[in-house]
């Protein structure tokens, strides 16, 4: 295979390299600027010496010199080598191969063109790459390979790296904005002797040492609410849960999750919270860079977002729908007045609902299944039904509802969020109703959680408490198709390990074929 003959040839580069006494894997190099600060500073007038190091990218060999496009996270740059310039530290050049890291000592100039480069002195072999990067100019194509190898990703994209960067922005906002309230950030347990805080299939794991087995978080809820019972008044966490389910380009069954809980506050607290974590978050992460696949060019107004072929308006204030009223003006029922009629209203409607639902669950299958996907810009949906919230402060005019929200955005959850239940004899009798769903095989159903009822009964004040979905929020803010696409490693199906293989590399563009000379 033509893969194998190029590693082949690596490898013999890399025995000549050691038989003459040429390290090819060292340490020994310190840059002295960055590539982008090193052509900031290139044809300042003077003579200006700078040492550099990155990734060949293009290596164009021309008789007696070479030129080469040299990458770091900051840019790419021209590297110069000359042999009349650079003496017997020219031998090096020929064991040079596309994806090596060198450390280059030189001068800064400027070619006739105007292109900046480093004209070198010398050149280090700091890492002999025994496979070639991907093709430079198009990137990876196959998404799979992608998701699976995001290291080649990242090498063949600065889109990809620019969008992860993003990422990370966007993170940085939503600390600034919950710090910036007085909440504290904190970090509590992964691995929990009971999953609670959420309806899902938690991952098991064994303890070795105390002989019984622990789950990976679904939730950080319970162990903040610890917190405020504590005497906190604000504090949140920015942090991964897992929730042992299947893949899509919605679901990962490892996420990033954000939890926030306020003392004395309620869920219109949250809904005040929610909308300056989304607007400030869109605010740091600027207009969408990319073109949509309608071809339409990215706006400059950051609050306007392409995502699932509609235009997201996140300009503030979001409208707020009791989940009831949409239904009725969507489809014409008025749940509520049919409450007691609930299975008959969701055949009338067509709408599937699994046996043992109560009035609530079935009100919740015809919302989430003909309501909330005609849901475009971001909507904050009141008032669910407390069957299926367990967690949830019940409403004083309505029991059969609860003061909860879910903000929807393109027909998607972005956050959830209560007036938080503190009452412990009613969240026992919650708990119980939940139990007995478990024990007819709701293997979603947590079991009850003794320790955290016994810290409710020492007194946990009312609180407002809010979830966002991080991934979901990054999906929002870039356009991403796919929840793969905002996570740098997202869980694949296991596959057979075989050896890299990449497609092939594109031979130069003539706007690529040098600014040399």
């Amino acid at each position: 295979m033509p893969g194998d003959d190029l590693f082949a040839e690596r490898l013999r580069k890399v025995e000549k390299l050691r038989a003459e006494g040429v390290p090819v894997y060292q340490i020994d190099f310190s840059p002295s600027a960055s590539i982008a600060e090193a052509r900031a500073r290139a044809g300042g007038g003077a003579e200006d010496a700078v040492s550099v190091a990155g990734r060949i990218m293009r290596l164009r060999p021309q008789g007696g010199a070479a030129f080469a496009d040299l990458e770091d996270e900051s840019g790419r740059m021209q590297i110069w080598l000359r042999a009349d310039h650079m003496g017997d530290a020219y031998r090096i050049v020929g064991s040079l191969d596309l994806g090596d890291i060198v450390g280059v000592a030189g001068t800064l100039t400027k070619t006739r063109r105007g292109e900046p480069s480093v004209l070198a002195d010398s050149a280090t072999l700091l890492v002999k790459a025994l496979h070639p990067p991907p093709e430079k100019f198009h990137g990876l194509q196959d998404q799979e390979t992608r998701s699976r190898k995001r290291y080649l990703d990242l090498l063949s994209s600065e889109d990809s790296r620019r969008h992860f960067a993003t990422r990370t922005t966007i993170l940085r906002s939503l600390r600034r904005t919950l710090d910036s309230r007085g909440f504290l950030e904190v970090e509590t347990p992964i691995l929990q002797t009971i999953a609670g805080g959420g309806a899902a299939v938690p991952f098991m794991a064994h303890w070795n040492a105390l002989h019984t087995d622990v789950y990976l978080r679904i939730a950080i809820e319970l162990h903040l609410k610890r917190l405020l019972v504590g005497g906190y008044a604000r504090v949140y966490e920015i942090g991964r849960v897992f929730r042992n389910e299947g893949l899509s380009p919605r679901h990962n069954p490892e996420f990033t999750l954000l939890e926030a809980y306020q003392a004395y506050a309620t869920y219109d607290d949250m809904r005040v919270l929610t909308e300056a974590l989304v607007v400030d978050a869109a605010s740091a992460a600027g207009p969408q860079p990319q073109t949509d696949d309608a071809g339409e060019p990215p706006c400059e107004n950051p609050m306007l977002r392409r995502f699932a072929g509609r235009t997201i308006d996140l300009t503030p204030p979001y409208a707020a729908r009791r989940m009831a009223d949409l239904i009725e003006e969507q489809l014409g029922v008025d749940v509520v007045d049919r409450w007691d009629d609930m299975y008959r209203v969701a055949r009338e409607l067509g709408v599937d609902v699994p046996a043992g639902h109560g009035p609530g669950a079935v009100m919740l299958e015809i919302y989430e299944q003909l309501v909330e996907p005609a849901i475009s810009d971001p909507t904050f949906v009141l008032d669910y039904p407390a069957e299926v919230s367990p967690l949830a402060r019940k409403r004083k005019d309505d029991p059969r509802f609860v003061e909860r929200f879910e903000l929807v955005v393109a027909g998607r959850e972005l956050a959830n969020a209560f007036s938080e239940l503190n009452d412990p004899i009613d969240q026992r009798r919650r708990f119980a109703e939940q139990a007995a769903m478990r024990a007819a095989g709701d293997d979603e159903i947590p079991p009850i959680d003794e320790d955290f009822l016994e810290a409710l009964e020492v007194g946990m004040p009312p609180a407002g408490g809010l979830g966002v979905g991080v991934d979901r929020l990054v999906q929002l803010l870039t356009g991403a198709g796919s929840i793969r696409d905002v996570l740098l490693f997202p869980t694949m199906r296991p596959q057979h390990r075989t050896a890299i293989a990449h497609e092939p590399l594109a031979h130069e563009s003539p706007s690529e074929r040098a600014e040399e000379g």
